[in-house]
């Protein structure tokens, strides 16, 4: 898991670091974790609609491009433990 975390997407070393909102973290987090969108929902009591919309808004603002990449950025900005 190291290696993969560390290997990673070389993209991943260019981004700036960018202010998440508190609720884009805990978006972040459960993403990272594997929840689904409607698991997510039902943590935070929002609709799946909002998660999407707010998981599209996340990947945009941190330029990533794939649910891996998230992972990767949650894991190194200690969002998650590995």
């Amino acid at each position: 898991m190291d290696d993969y975390v560390r290997r990673g997407d070389a993209a991943l070393d260019d981004v700036a670091p960018v202010a998440v909102t508190a609720r884009e973290r805990e978006i972040i987090q459960l993403v990272a974790e594997g929840r689904s969108n409607k698991e997510a929902a039902s943590t935070l009591g929002i609709s799946v609609k909002t998660i999407e919309a707010h998981r599209a808004n996340i990947m945009r603002k941190l330029h990533l491009r794939s649910v891996s990449d998230l992972v990767r950025y949650a894991i190194r900005n200690k969002i998650v433990q590995p």
